[in-house]
């Protein structure tokens, strides 16, 4: 553990609280999947219309999204039915991921930012194995090239706990990476909480700007596990800025919801949220991408328990492929309004 994470104390730390701050949340979208392992388009669609009436905006071809297991074609096919799912000048964020392509690292990059930036999103760069090893200088120095030139971009910390090419930068990288005038904010996530407090202190001296996570401590967020329940992450948003003590109870609940389902594997937590939708009504089967990793049969016990805890209706069913669309459960949920 680095010197100055372990000097850090507790009342350090409560200083830090930014009460009645309004945040930014960013949820990343699962893309869900039907019987016959064919993408769900039309429920993908709907999560996208649902965490935008929420409150929050939308993320796509991210981890959650399976963007290290689509084709290219498919990643296209994500950010169409995205623009059209959210109609004209909705912004929302995408991944560019270039592991396992061949070329020229800049030039791979900028391709995929580019067809990012023609739907009208923004893109987020995620780490990649052809960097590790590098110096801090050498990083730099290719995030300025990828970046140069283009309006707004998010860069990336994936723990290597999530996937092979994930990366946690150094302290000099990070500090590089901050005077990167088009980089707008840093994805941070390593489930590690006092690296992310560490990681607001630095950016707090360099970049006061820039967004990272940890809302109560004057950051936004782009998570993950936002995607299982986008307006209960609004809510617990909207009572911190109005500084309700309700705030407690649903983020504890939320934080239950994470720790259950990020819980090793890692990468399986995708599998949770599929169960977690398709219970909740919002999905047609709770089947992950096929090469996912996946859960027990017994994950839908485990999680109706977190969905208990934050007042969503759960059907549990050991059948990943019919649909939980009892009509209770889909008026009670807050992301399956009717769109108008």
């Amino acid at each position: 553990m680095r010197d100055d994470i372990q000097r850090m104390t507790i009342e350090a730390v409560a200083i830090r609280k930014k009460l009645h701050r309004r945040v930014q949340g960013i949820a990343a979208t699962l893309l869900p999947y039907e019987a016959d392992g064919t993408i769900a388009v039309d429920a993908f669609q709907q999560l996208l219309v649902a965490t935008q009436r929420a409150g929050l905006s939308n993320a796509v071809n991210m981890d959650t999204g399976y963007v290290n297991l689509l084709t290219d074609a498919e990643k296209l096919d994500v950010l169409r039915w995205t623009r059209q799912a959210l109609g004209n000048n909705v912004p929302f964020i995408a991944g560019a991921y270039i592991e396992n392509q061949t070329g020229e690292l800049v030039t791979l990059f900028r391709r995929q930012m580019d067809a990012i930036v023609n739907f009208g999103a923004s893109p987020i760069l995620f780490p990649t194995a052809r960097l590790h090893g590098k110096s801090a200088a050498e990083k730099a120095h290719i995030y300025q090239s990828v970046c140069q030139d283009y309006p707004d971009v998010l860069a990336f910390e994936l723990g290597p706990q999530f996937a092979p090419n994930g990366e946690i930068f150094d302290t000099d990288t990070f500090l590089r990476l901050l005077d990167i005038p088009e980089i707008k904010g840093i994805k941070h996530s390593s489930l590690d909480r006092l690296l992310e407090l560490e990681r607001l202190s630095v950016r707090d001296a360099r970049r006061p700007d820039l967004g990272i996570d940890v809302i109560e401590y004057g950051s936004d967020y782009l998570l993950g596990l936002a995607t299982f329940a986008p307006s209960k992450f609004a809510e617990r948003d909207r009572l911190w800025e109005a500084g309700d003590p309700a705030y407690y109870a649903l983020s504890d609940a939320l934080q239950y919801l994470g720790n259950v389902a990020f819980r090793d594997p890692v990468p399986a937590y995708k599998h949770s949220a599929a169960v977690f939708l398709h219970a909740t009504g919002r999905i047609p089967t709770a089947l992950p991408h096929p090469a996912n990793p996946r859960r027990p049969t017994w994950e839908p016990e485990i999680l109706k328990d977190c969905a208990i805890r934050l007042g969503c209706p759960f059907i549990v069913s050991m059948d990943v492929t019919t649909p939980t669309t009892l009509p209770e459960a889909r008026q009670a949920h807050p992301g399956n309004r009717e769109r108008t």
